[in-house]
């Protein structure tokens, strides 16, 4: 069997924040990819300003690396498991994994999420120790750690036999021992060379491409980026596009991309094992194979993640709609969730009886709230709902997600995270201490346990706990109450400015979300209630002025800090009769009825 030893194909997988994508640029840099006076950012694979500000990946992203005359294409892939499809394709692409993983933190709820996706695969992994000159990296129980992993996900024996680089990624060193770093990546690049398989080379054979990510270009329209898994593709050659549906189109390729760094170059051809991009073939969607026309061939289409979570998009129709957005009508935003829809595999937008309203899909939160996160920074202005799960019918029972959930914590807050966990119905798994006064515990929890719960963990955890959760699979719904905010929130009763005398006289109420001067309207929600009821409040309230002078000048009175909310906090401090509106300048949290008779009216009658 003829092998193109010229090639290899590997994914990079690990946790969020294990240092793949820094791994990654130390690569491209020792390679001799880039030019020596060619300028790259840091975490160069991190294209998106909201990944550059995250620091997470979103997008699976491919670059590729000459190295000794090979030519190595690495497949960046999200470490969230709400980019679980991404993940699932990626495999699908290459022969070999690279599992990152922090020589300190040790696996964590991702690293099994992706390492299971790479196993179920059969692809052959290669273990990297990153971070290994942290001053409390544990490199020997890290490798026992992953190695247990291993065999719980039931990796077959080739798999356990993995190879272990350790790394810097950091500081561009590698070694084959931790005590034994140099500043070279030639470790990394040998493991790879000598473990992960070279691609088949049947390029002789009929032709069978398969499209797993899409990408859009205003001038070649949609790209789809695959790799040729029999035969070859070039420029002007008739090809057949099998569709999902079982229909066959015909197309002639317009243009065929290559990789070379973090560049996309125009080439004549490609053959067997090569990863490249196609354009030219219109309405082509993830997981369609083009094949020779004469021996038309489709191959299996890959599952793809179905969302978890929806909410309801809606036109902003609020007091202060189209102040402050530049997109604010209904065509503009369908028009914009449909382009969405081109590149998003995992999310689904319906239409609902009213033309101003849309419930969208996708797979979690982090997922949601990027989207509507990019809209807003494009000048779009919308309301969206309160986030609901999805629950589906297995076998005739209604199901919902649940999560894994794994947290670190100081044993001082084990007690009360193990108690508003419980109240989420959570249930724990296991339980592990290590000796330093830090406790890692597991639990399952159903989905619509977690809206929100972010937040309340790191106030009860005084911001020294580490929360991660991972897509775990649909189970019967839990019966219950599950979760939910606990308290009620101060409503503004009237249109106007928050004056500090008005802010003043609630603090001992709650917490207050605006500052003085904040333009409010009647039914905007302006802070949490100490109780569990919502109160109306009058917080544009100006002092009286007398003649007498007061004996205490009011000069000394200051107010206390304002919470401040990030998009995703609101949408998750959400309750089910209020709305977040979103525009480029401001997120504000508001009740669905304005008006405060109505609003009471309506909560009486129960609707």
């Amino acid at each position: 069997m003829n092998v193109r030893q010229d090639l290899r194909n590997i994914a990079i997988i690990a946790h969020v924040d294990h240092g793949k994508t820094t791994l990654v640029d130390q690569m491209l840099h020792y390679s001799g990819t880039f030019r020596d006076n060619e300028h790259v950012d840091d975490r160069a694979m991190d294209s998106n300003d909201l990944e550059k500000e995250r620091g997470i990946t979103i997008l699976a992203k491919n670059t590729a690396i000459s190295y000794n005359d090979t030519h190595i294409n690495i497949l960046d892939t999200p470490g969230h498991a709400d980019f679980g499809g991404e993940v699932e394709r990626i495999m699908k692409m290459v022969d070999g994994v690279l599992l990152v993983v922090d020589a300190y933190e040790g696996c964590m709820p991702q690293t099994r999420f992706v390492l299971k996706k790479a196993l179920e695969q059969k692809l052959t992994p290669v273990v990297v120790l990153n971070k290994i000159d942290r001053p409390n990296a544990r490199p020997e129980e890290v490798v026992d750690e992953v190695l247990d992993l291993f065999i719980e996900l039931g990796a077959d024996e080739d798999q356990l036999e993995f190879p272990v680089v350790y790394a810097s990624a950091l500081q561009g060193t590698s070694g084959l021992e931790p005590e034994d770093q140099q500043e070279t990546m030639d470790p990394v690049f040998t493991t790879i060379m000598e473990n992960i398989p070279a691609p088949v080379d049947n390029s002789d054979e009929g032709l069978q491409f398969q499209i797993t990510l899409l990408d859009y270009n205003e001038y070649v329209g949609r790209i789809g980026v695959g790799r040729v898994f029999r035969g070859s593709i070039a420029v002007g050659q008739p090809v057949s596009l099998m569709k999902k549906d079982g229909s066959v189109q015909n197309f002639r390729i317009s243009k065929l991309y290559g990789f070379i760094g973090l560049k996309r170059v125009e080439i004549q051809e490609a053959k067997a094992g090569d990863i490249v991009a196609v354009a030219g073939l219109e309405g082509i969607n993830v997981g369609e194979t083009v094949t020779s026309q004469d021996a038309p061939e489709a191959l299996p289409i890959p599952r793809i993640d179905e969302p978890t979570l929806q909410m309801t998009f809606l036109v902003n129709n609020s007091p202060f709609a189209g102040k402050e957005g530049k997109f604010i009508t209904a065509r503009k935003i369908e028009e914009r969730l449909l382009t969405q829809l081109e590149t998003d595999v995992s999310l689904r937008v319906q239409e609902t009886e009213s033309p101003d309203k849309w419930v969208v899909s996708g797979r979690g939160e982090l997922h949601l709230s990027i989207l509507i996160e990019n809209m807003r920074r494009e000048g779009y202005e919308l309301q969206i709902s309160k986030p609901q799960v999805i629950i589906k019918e297995v076998d005739g029972v209604k199901c919902e997600p649940m999560e894994r959930v794994q947290v670190d914590v100081p044993e001082d807050y084990q007690g009360t995270v193990m108690e508003s966990l419980g109240y989420r119905k959570g249930e724990m798994l296991d339980m592990m201490n290590d000796g330093n006064g830090q406790v890692r515990l597991e639990f399952k929890v159903p989905s619509r346990g977690l809206i929100g719960y972010a937040t309340e963990f790191m106030s009860q955890t005084r911001g020294y706990g580490i929360l991660n959760h991972t897509f775990d699979g649909y189970e019967p719904v839990v019966e219950g109450t599950v979760g939910g905010r606990r308290r009620g929130v101060l409503v503004a009763l009237e249109n106007g400015k928050a004056s500090t005398y008005g802010i003043m006289q609630l603090e001992d109420r709650g917490t207050i979300f605006v500052e003085p001067t904040t333009d409010v309207y009647a039914g905007m929600i302006v802070g949490e209630h100490n109780r569990e009821n919502d109160l109306t409040v009058n917080i544009t309230k100006e002092k009286h002025l007398t003649n007498i002078r007061s004996a205490n000048k009011d000069q000394t009175n200051t107010i206390k800090g304002v919470r401040k909310m990030t998009l995703e906090e609101a949408i998750q401090y959400l309750d089910d009769d209020e709305f977040c509106e979103v525009t480029p300048e401001n997120v504000r949290l508001r009740k669905k009825i304005l008006n405060k008779n109505e609003r009471e009216k309506a909560k009486k009658s129960g609707k």
